[in-house]
Protein backbone atom coordinates (compact mmCIF):
# COMPACT_ATOMS: atom_id res chain seq x y z
CA UNK A 1 0.00 0.00 0.00
CA UNK A 2 2.63 2.58 0.96
CA UNK A 3 6.03 1.26 -0.13
CA UNK A 4 6.40 4.58 -1.96
CA UNK A 5 6.80 6.35 1.38
CA UNK A 6 9.78 4.24 2.55
CA UNK A 7 12.53 6.62 1.31
CA UNK A 8 10.77 9.64 2.82
CA UNK A 9 10.10 7.83 6.10
CA UNK A 10 13.72 6.67 6.38
CA UNK A 11 15.00 10.18 5.68
CA UNK A 12 12.68 11.59 8.38
CA UNK A 13 13.83 9.05 10.96
CA UNK A 14 17.51 9.61 10.17
CA UNK A 15 17.01 13.38 10.46
CA UNK A 16 15.40 12.97 13.88
CA UNK A 17 17.95 10.45 15.08
CA UNK A 18 20.95 12.57 14.11
CA UNK A 19 24.55 11.46 14.31
CA UNK A 20 26.79 9.83 16.88
CA UNK A 21 25.85 10.19 20.56
CA UNK A 22 26.80 8.48 23.78
CA UNK A 23 24.72 10.29 26.39
CA UNK A 24 25.24 8.90 29.91
CA UNK A 25 21.49 9.09 30.69
CA UNK A 26 20.46 7.27 27.51
CA UNK A 27 19.84 3.59 28.22
CA UNK A 28 20.64 2.87 24.55
CA UNK A 29 24.27 3.85 25.10
CA UNK A 30 26.55 4.43 22.12
CA UNK A 31 24.33 5.26 19.13
CA UNK A 32 24.77 6.57 15.59
CA UNK A 33 21.97 7.41 13.17
CA UNK A 34 19.61 6.00 15.77
CA UNK A 35 21.24 2.57 15.78
CA UNK A 36 22.51 1.45 19.17
CA UNK A 37 25.75 -0.44 19.46
CA UNK A 38 23.85 -3.48 20.74
CA UNK A 39 21.50 -3.47 17.75
CA UNK A 40 24.36 -2.95 15.28
CA UNK A 41 26.35 -5.83 16.80
CA UNK A 42 23.30 -8.06 16.59
CA UNK A 43 22.71 -7.04 12.97
CA UNK A 44 26.32 -7.61 11.87
CA UNK A 45 27.15 -10.48 14.23
CA UNK A 46 30.38 -8.64 15.07
CA UNK A 47 31.56 -6.50 17.98
CA UNK A 48 31.54 -2.77 17.28
CA UNK A 49 33.80 -0.26 18.99
CA UNK A 50 33.42 3.50 19.01
CA UNK A 51 35.19 3.87 15.65
CA UNK A 52 32.87 1.34 14.02
CA UNK A 53 29.83 3.10 15.44
CA UNK A 54 31.06 6.51 14.27
CA UNK A 55 31.61 5.06 10.77
CA UNK A 56 27.94 4.16 10.24
CA UNK A 57 26.31 5.81 7.22
CA UNK A 58 22.70 6.06 6.05
CA UNK A 59 23.49 3.49 3.36
CA UNK A 60 24.82 1.01 5.94
CA UNK A 61 21.88 1.35 8.33
CA UNK A 62 19.05 1.50 5.76
CA UNK A 63 18.74 -2.31 5.36
CA UNK A 64 18.62 -2.71 9.14
CA UNK A 65 15.87 -0.09 9.42
CA UNK A 66 13.94 -1.69 6.56
CA UNK A 67 14.03 -5.21 8.00
CA UNK A 68 13.96 -4.70 11.77
CA UNK A 69 11.59 -1.76 11.99
CA UNK A 70 9.72 -0.93 8.76
CA UNK A 71 8.96 -4.55 7.81
CA UNK A 72 8.44 -5.57 11.45
CA UNK A 73 5.53 -3.13 11.77
CA UNK A 74 4.17 -4.03 8.31
CA UNK A 75 4.56 -0.43 7.23
CA UNK A 76 4.21 -1.29 3.53
CA UNK A 77 0.66 -2.39 4.33
CA UNK A 78 -0.29 0.71 6.33
CA UNK A 79 -1.74 3.90 4.87
CA UNK A 80 0.76 6.59 3.87
CA UNK A 81 1.48 8.81 6.86
CA UNK A 82 0.33 6.21 9.34
CA UNK A 83 3.31 4.15 8.21
CA UNK A 84 5.73 6.93 9.17
CA UNK A 85 4.08 7.54 12.55
CA UNK A 86 4.28 3.83 13.42
CA UNK A 87 7.81 3.40 12.00
CA UNK A 88 9.17 6.31 14.02
CA UNK A 89 7.69 4.89 17.22
CA UNK A 90 9.23 1.51 16.37
CA UNK A 91 12.68 3.05 15.97
CA UNK A 92 12.43 5.20 19.09
CA UNK A 93 10.51 2.90 21.46
CA UNK A 94 10.48 -0.57 19.89
CA UNK A 95 8.28 -2.47 17.48
CA UNK A 96 6.06 -3.84 20.25
CA UNK A 97 5.29 -0.36 21.55
CA UNK A 98 4.62 0.82 17.98
CA UNK A 99 2.17 -2.03 17.50
CA UNK A 100 0.38 -1.28 20.76
CA UNK A 101 0.00 2.43 19.96
CA UNK A 102 -1.35 1.68 16.48
CA UNK A 103 -3.76 -0.87 17.92
CA UNK A 104 -4.98 1.58 20.55
CA UNK A 105 -5.37 4.26 17.89
CA UNK A 106 -7.55 2.12 15.59
CA UNK A 107 -9.48 0.12 18.21
CA UNK A 108 -7.78 -3.24 17.66
CA UNK A 109 -7.00 -5.75 20.37
CA UNK A 110 -3.79 -4.52 21.99
CA UNK A 111 -1.05 -7.16 21.93
CA UNK A 112 1.76 -5.29 20.16
CA UNK A 113 1.78 -7.62 17.17
CA UNK A 114 0.48 -5.99 14.00
CA UNK A 115 -1.58 -8.58 12.18
CA UNK A 116 -4.17 -8.56 9.40
CA UNK A 117 -6.94 -7.23 11.67
CA UNK A 118 -4.84 -4.28 12.83
CA UNK A 119 -3.83 -3.52 9.23
CA UNK A 120 -7.49 -3.69 8.10
CA UNK A 121 -8.63 -1.36 10.88
CA UNK A 122 -5.77 1.07 10.13
CA UNK A 123 -6.64 1.03 6.44
CA UNK A 124 -10.30 1.75 7.14
CA UNK A 125 -9.64 4.51 9.68
CA UNK A 126 -9.24 8.21 9.01
CA UNK A 127 -5.46 8.63 8.62
CA UNK A 128 -5.36 12.10 10.18
CA UNK A 129 -7.20 10.89 13.28
CA UNK A 130 -4.99 7.79 13.45
CA UNK A 131 -1.78 9.84 13.21
CA UNK A 132 -3.01 12.27 15.86
CA UNK A 133 -4.01 9.44 18.20
CA UNK A 134 -0.68 7.63 17.76
CA UNK A 135 1.25 10.83 18.45
CA UNK A 136 -0.90 11.69 21.48
CA UNK A 137 -0.51 8.19 22.92
CA UNK A 138 3.20 8.29 22.20
CA UNK A 139 3.63 11.53 24.14
CA UNK A 140 1.62 10.07 27.01
CA UNK A 141 3.94 7.04 27.08
CA UNK A 142 7.12 9.14 26.83
CA UNK A 143 6.02 11.54 29.59
CA UNK A 144 5.74 8.60 31.98
CA UNK A 145 9.37 7.54 31.44
CA UNK A 146 11.83 8.43 34.22
CA UNK A 147 14.22 10.00 31.68
CA UNK A 148 11.54 12.43 30.43
CA UNK A 149 13.14 15.37 32.31
CA UNK A 150 16.37 14.82 30.36
CA UNK A 151 14.99 14.03 26.91
CA UNK A 152 11.39 15.29 27.00
CA UNK A 153 11.91 18.57 25.18
CA UNK A 154 13.58 16.85 22.25
CA UNK A 155 11.06 14.01 22.22
CA UNK A 156 8.18 16.50 22.16
CA UNK A 157 9.71 18.30 19.19
CA UNK A 158 10.26 15.00 17.41
CA UNK A 159 6.71 13.76 17.95
CA UNK A 160 5.23 17.03 16.70
CA UNK A 161 7.52 16.99 13.66
CA UNK A 162 6.54 13.38 12.91
CA UNK A 163 2.88 14.31 13.29
CA UNK A 164 3.32 17.02 10.66
CA UNK A 165 5.52 14.92 8.35
CA UNK A 166 3.12 11.97 8.56
CA UNK A 167 0.12 14.12 7.65
CA UNK A 168 2.04 15.47 4.66
CA UNK A 169 2.39 11.88 3.37
CA UNK A 170 -1.32 11.09 3.42
CA UNK A 171 -1.88 12.05 -0.19
CA UNK A 172 1.20 10.30 -1.56
CA UNK A 173 -0.85 7.31 -2.77
CA UNK A 174 -2.89 9.53 -5.07
CA UNK A 175 0.27 11.20 -6.36
CA UNK A 176 1.89 7.86 -7.26
CA UNK A 177 -1.07 6.48 -9.27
Amino acid sequence: MSAATWPTALAAVLKHEGGYVNHPADPGGRTNLGVTQRVWESWTNQPADEAAMRALTPELVAPLYRERYWNAVRADELPPGVDLAVFDVAVNSGTGRAGKLLQQAVGAAVDGSIGPRTVALATAADPVATIDRICDLRLEFLRALPIWPTFGKGWSRRVEAVRSEAKALIDIRAATH
